[in-house]
Formats: structure tokens, sequence, C-alpha cells
């Protein structure tokens, strides 16, 4: 049953009637990885994994909301006393608590909701939750009058308040911005945005689940901020954005090996982005792959935030034949994200599955995925 119709189904049978449905994406980030925090840009797109929210103002101050996967209710009232008991009802909560703190309007209202983006592969399903009902209570309660970019803070800004983490940006403005067959430059420093054409004829976008994550005793992320932090300092720059490739081999005899090798991945990360966005414009989806290849090797060697199972299924990839291939996310587990030629896909998946079982005792998981638009009303 196509996931609208069990929403509806549910909604039907839990409030009686019907609402209006929206839905609102997971994400895939192409290239750009560590970058988000040097100031420099991060090439994200809205995937055809989605949220799906059947929604209807009840005239009241309460809300009630079913999730239909984890086949739970909450209801809530919409004061800072409210916040529900259900990790996942935080998200609606502070949503509306962001919009009200904005200034906007929000009331009760009565939702349900599913989902098909895959938890714990990386792909952002809580930006979607958070993208899909913002959508969804600016149309209802403000008339769309909360311009996008605010629709994506008030989703960090729930992370931030209601949920304990301290995301950046990208995954909600993906959400709320992404467009069918087209990825967004988004300049992390300005904020600036421009969206880059992509429509792979003859390729598919392919992510494979190592189904690890390896918990590490240090904070791997600190440690590599802190890198990036020192070097910036020594350059007399306030982020590695404004850095080249000279400028740090000219200070390499006074920092560390360790910092000097976090500063070159961050650089050449930087300009591998613009070099994917000039190459999308000319169609080249071989060169795209190129720089793909070279982002996992500069995270594998030089930022050191892969894996075993993650560079295992970057060598299947190269020694398939596949475009391009490299670890999706902050590393040390989770996806690879695959261009491959559709001529090879199935045989691809094939060698992956038998090659990886073999080797860790299990099969990873596959998802096909298509770029796609982001939150959307449905009806």
């Amino acid at each position: 049953m196509e996931l609208s119709q069990r929403v509806s189904g549910i909604f039907s049978e839990r409030f009686g009637g019907h609402g209006d449905m929206f839905a609102s994406a997971g994400r895939i980030n192409l290239i750009g990885e560590h970058t988000d925090y040097n100031g420099g840009f991060v090439f994200p797109g809205a995937i055809d994994k989605t949220i799906v929210a059947e929604i209807r103002a009840n005239g009241t101050g309460v809300v009630r909301v079913f999730s239909i996967d984890c086949d739970e209710y909450a209801q809530f009232g919409l004061g800072e006393k409210d916040k529900p008991a259900q990790p996942w009802a935080r998200y609606i909560f502070g949503v509306c608590r962001e919009i009200i703190k904005a200034g906007g309007k929000a009331a009760g209202f009565d939702a349900a909701f599913a989902g098909d983006i895959p938890l714990g592969a990386g792909l952002s399903s809580s930006a979607a939750l958070e993208s899909c009902f913002a959508f969804a209570l600016n149309e209802i309660f403000n008339d769309g009058a909360v311009d996008k970019f605010r629709l994506a803070l008030i989703g960090q800004a729930t992370e931030h308040n209601y949920c304990g983490v301290n995301c950046g940006i990208m995954d909600q403005f993906a959400s709320v911005f992404g467009r069918k067959d087209n990825l967004i430059r988004l300049d992390c420093r300005s904020l600036e945005y421009k969206y880059f054409p992509f429509d792979p004829i003859g390729y598919s976008l392919l992510l494979i689940d190592s189904l690890v994550k390896h918990q590490l005793s240090d904070s791997p992320y600190n440690k590599r901020r802190e890198s990036c932090e020192r070097v910036a300092a020594r350059l007399g720059i306030d982020t590695l954005r404004d850095a080249t490739p000279e400028m740090l081999d000219a200070v390499k005899n006074d920092i560390s090996d360790e910092d000097y090798r976090r500063a070159r991945f961050v650089i050449g990360e930087k300009e591998r982005v613009l070099d994917v966005c000039d190459a999308l414009e000319a169609g080249d989806y071989e060169r795209v792959g190129r720089d793909m290849y070279d982002t996992h090797e500069g995270l594998s060697k030089d930022y050191e935030v892969s894996c075993e199972e993650l560079d295992f299924l970057n060598h299947l990839a190269r020694k398939s034949g596949v475009t391009g291939s490299r670890i999706m996310g902050g590393g040390f587990g989770g996806c690879t994200v695959n261009l491959v030629r559709n001529e090879i896909v199935d045989r691809f998946k094939e060698t992956v599955r038998v090659g990886y079982s073999a080797r860790y005792g299990f099969e990873p998981k596959f998802y096909d995925v298509v770029i796609s638009d982001g939150a959307r009303r449905l009806n």
C-alpha cells in the first residue's frame, strides 16, 4: 500500500474524517564532509524516502498525534511545560514551540504520520519529521507566511532545544529546500545556496549500509575540529575556508603532522565540492565519481574517520568499476554513497552481498535513492 494511503486510513480510524496531507524527505550529501564547521560548502539533496503526515486543526489547544511506525499515541499542550515523554513526539512539540517563539501561530491539531526513511542509515529522518510538520503548520495556521529558510531554522532549533542534538543546518535545509533532479550547494559561512542539476541518465545512486557503528573512547569529532582550528589560527584566518594548499604547505613545519593532514583534507574537500558543481553543469558524471573516490581516500587516510568495513565497501566499488563511491556522513560506520552505471547495478550488489557477508558474516543493506522534492503538500 502506498505510504499516503496507509497514513490516510489510520488517520480516519483514529480521528474520523480527513485532513491535509504533507510530506518531507530524507537527504543525502553527495560530497562535502566535515566542511560545515570549517566555513566551507556542503552539497545535499532531498531523496525519495519520506515522512508523510495527515494533519487537521482540531479547534483546541491540544495536539493529538499518532506515530504509525512506533504504534504510539501522544497528546500534549503547546506550553513549555507540556513537553511529551515520547522522544519522537518531542520533535513535533519542539516544532510547535519554535514556531510560536518565532512569532508564528500554532494551535491544536490531530495528526497521523509514517515514513519509509531507513532509521540509522544517516538519511536524517528526524529532520524530515521536523520539516514535514513545520511546513504543514505554516500552511495550516500561518497561510504560508513563514519563509522556507525560517522553517529550516525552526527544525534546527528543535534539535538543539528539545532533542539534545547540537546539529548544523544542512539536514533541515535539504529537507525544506529539496528540489527534484537538483542538488543544493550550501555555503555554510554565508548560508547562500544555489541549485545544480542532478539528472544522471544512465547512472543510479545506491547507498550501502555497512550496519556497523564503531563506538570510540575519545571524542573524534571534537579532536578533528580542534586540529582545524589550530591550523586556521596559525594561518591567521577564521576558518580553513580561506586557506589554500600553498598556505598550508608554508606552515607545515610549524604544525603537527596530524593537524597538517586534517587541514589538507578539508582544503581539498572544499575544492572538490566546487569541482563537482562544475562537472554537473557540464554533465560529466565520471568526473563527479573521481571526486567522490578522492573524498573517500582523504576521509580514510588524512581525516581518519573511516573504518575497515567502509574501506572494504569502497574497495569493492573500485574493483567492480563503480563510477564513484565514498563514505557518507561523519564516519566510523554507516553508509557509502555510490554512483553506479545502470548496467552494472545488479552485478555490483551481488558482488557486495557475497564479498561482505563472506568477510563479516552478515549482509549489508542496499537503498536505491532518487533526488526528489523536499517539504510539500500532497493534496
